[in-house]
């Protein structure tokens, strides 16, 4: 395969800085993710407690340490800004594309196919996308990556040391999943490789050896699991019942989605590689008894997305595991098509992406002539921006064709599609958009009066975490809303972080006697301000962000 001539790790870090590092401090982060995960980490840097998460000096019990750790991490080396906060995240998932090459490496003992499969997993359009936002999935999707490596030593490992020594790494990443995410991370593995397991029939082994690594991932999880049960009772009531039973099985799960709700999900998060997936998924099948690491990889990817299909509660982020065993997976398919002298798929590929950028560049050029008026999202001062997604999409489609043509020959250049969207993609979000996704931009504008404040309060938990984070102040308050908060506002230490709309005005006479009051609105489109609230000094409106100020009273 010509394009993997030459200094591979070269090309790999080539992609690896273009869709990962260079975008990702140029980007303003999203609420509410990003600057929840954010603010946490600060906290926790400026507490020096790297045990209980708070957010907004509120208890924080939805997720475990370990990810707040690498983030932790990343702050303290790269300071308070956006590339601090991504980059954990980036990390995790550089370290995953190592795995996936190693692994390919192992299976086949061919590093350009090794190459092909990590370009696949790096340039898939779900894992750039995810693996450059901060939060805790990419982390959890490494060490469930690492979790199924470690699997395969044991299936390869020939003596009894060597076993044992495997199944305890394989506790040892379960036990970090465990201390990222939560329980799902013993959960995936378990389901993953119990067809494996009954293919191979290696019951026996699992169930002489496996203790080792159950043992490994308690003995890895009790330091910090009885530390924050003896500094938090409630923890692990509210983290296992709450966090994972109600919202995976309960009918009150959070994200209700329908069963077949990752399909396309899945198909669009393997762009620009589409072409490949149905093959890909028909070789494992067919060739699962003469190829079994085929089969490995086919219950890796299919048997969590089943699992996550019958999930009440559904997140696009909760498949990106799936996505290290189907890039193998594609990158075994593609190389046999070539070693076969089969062509026709990788040129539908191509052909795919080319279409693909036809569409998206001819609709944005559509939507923003103004042909739909009602659909219309970029202003007349915002044509830049059109302009700029258009050639993103050209670029993607220019590339499609190029990767079709000569018969085929050129099907590797489909890992180019989506460099120049990575890049440019910071820059044509609309404002409306911004306004309403990324507070900081509103934030910057108005941080004069911000700072000045005594109190600072928001309606929502998302742009009360960027407040808290681009002020760099813990004690921003809550109005009206609890959101994902509702669990620690319970606790009497954290009453007075709250404020409902009926006690605001008789609250507001006596927070003006101690300083000034800024209260930040995110409003409904074309929402007004409440007519209840009081009458304030000076009002500040960018789309639907408002910022109500009041001005200290004597």
């Amino acid at each position: 395969m010509k394009f993997f001539k030459g200094n591979i790790a070269a090309l790999l870090t080539v992609f690896f800085v273009i869709l990962y590092l260079i975008p990702i401090n140029g980007r303003l982060l999203w609420q509410p993710d990003e600057t929840r995960y954010a603010e946490i980490s600060r906290e926790m840097l400026q507490r020096g407690d790297w045990i209980v998460p708070r957010l907004l000096d509120i208890r924080y019990f939805e997720k475990p340490v370990a990810g707040y750790w690498i983030n932790n991490i990343s702050q303290w080396l790269f300071g308070e800004n956006n590339f601090a906060v991504r980059f954990g995240s980036v990390f995790s998932t550089g370290l995953s594309a190592l795995l996936v090459f190693w692994l390919a490496t192992l299976l086949w003992g061919n590093r350009a196919t090794a190459t092909l499969a990590t370009l696949i997993y790096f340039t898939s359009l779900l894992v750039f996308s995810v693996g450059s936002y901060a939060v805790l999935d990419p982390m959890i999707s490494l060490w469930l990556t690492a979790a199924m490596v470690s699997f395969y030593f044991t299936l390869r490992a020939e003596k009894t040391w060597q076993k044992l020594a495997a199944y305890a790494l394989l506790g040892m990443t379960c036990a970090m999943g465990v201390m990222t995410k939560g329980f799902l991370a013993l959960v995936v593995p378990v389901i993953a490789v119990l067809p494996i397991v009954m293919m191979q029939r290696r019951v026996k082994e699992l169930l002489l050896f496996g203790w080792i690594a159950v043992l490994t991932a308690i003995l890895f999880c009790l330091p910090w699991a009885l530390i924050i049960a003896q500094r938090e009772p409630d923890f692990w009531h509210y983290f296992f019942w709450i966090e994972h039973i109600q919202r995976f099985a309960a009918d009150d799960a959070q994200h209700r989605e329908p069963f077949w709700y990752y399909l396309p999900i899945l198909c669009l998060g393997v762009l620009p590689w589409l072409g490949l997936l149905p093959g890909a998924l028909l070789k494992g099948w067919r060739e699962r008894i003469t190829r079994p690491e085929l089969f490995f990889l086919l219950s890796w990817v299919l048997m969590p997305l089943i699992f996550f299909s019958v999930a009440k509660g559904k997140l696009l982020t909760y498949i990106l595991p799936c996505m290290a065993p189907l890039s193998l997976l594609m990158a075994a398919y593609a190389t046999d098509c070539v070693k076969g002298m089969r062509p026709q798929m990788l040129k539908i590929n191509g052909v795919i992406n080319l279409i693909l950028g036809l569409i998206c560049g001819l609709a944005i050029l559509i939507l923003s002539i103004g042909l739909f008026p009602q659909w219309v999202i970029l202003t007349k001062q915002e044509t830049y921006k059109a302009i700029l997604a258009i050639v993103a999409f050209a670029a993607w489609g220019g590339m499609g064709w190029w990767s079709m043509k000569a018969h085929g020959q050129h099907w590797q250049w489909a890992a180019a599609c989506p460099l120049l969207f990575a890049l440019l993609v910071g820059f044509i979000i609309p404002q409306k958009i911004i306004d309403a996704k990324q507070p900081q931009n509103f934030i910057h504008h108005h941080i004069s009066l911000l700072n000045q404040s005594r109190y600072v309060l928001a309606d929502e938990v998302g742009i009360a975490n960027g407040l808290a984070w681009e002020l760099k102040r813990s004690d921003v308050m809550m109005f009206s809303t609890k959101g994902e908060l509702n669990y620690g506002l319970r606790y009497a230490d954290n009453s007075d972080r709250y404020v409902d709309n009926a006690d605001f005005p008789q609250w507001l006479i006596q927070a003006r006697r101690q300083g000034s009051v800024s209260l930040v609105l995110l409003l409904s489109r074309h929402g007004e301000i409440p007519a209840y609230l009081p009458v304030a000094s000076r009002i500040e409106r960018m789309n639907r962000l408002v910022l109500l100020w009041y001005a200290k009273t004597s």
